[in-house]
């Protein structure tokens, strides 16, 4: 199956800095983060990361779907490097 991000919804994750997000391929959910510092932001903050996120969107999937096509893991964290 492939990738899908049919579910908008994005939620911060104060702790971890970093925005969760959730992908389906096929009826399997898959939990991915993207790290703070791999967004597009010189701003901090809640607000300030969730809009970043919601720009970077497209990209972000994009990024998303090549590093699941490379591994099966239970949880997928975007870092920085993963966009260059």
């Amino acid at each position: 199956m492939t990738l899908t991000f049919p579910n908008r919804s994005r939620s911060y994750d104060k702790a971890g800095q970093r925005v969760r997000f959730i992908g389906h391929d096929g009826m399997f959910e898959v939990p991915f983060f993207v790290e703070t510092d791999a967004l597009p932001t010189a701003a901090t903050g809640e607000a300030h990361y969730l809009a970043a996120f919601d720009a970077a969107r497209a990209t972000i999937q994009d990024v998303a779907r090549e590093i699941y096509g490379n591994a099966r893991r239970s949880v997928y964290v975007l870092t920085a490097a993963d966009f260059r």
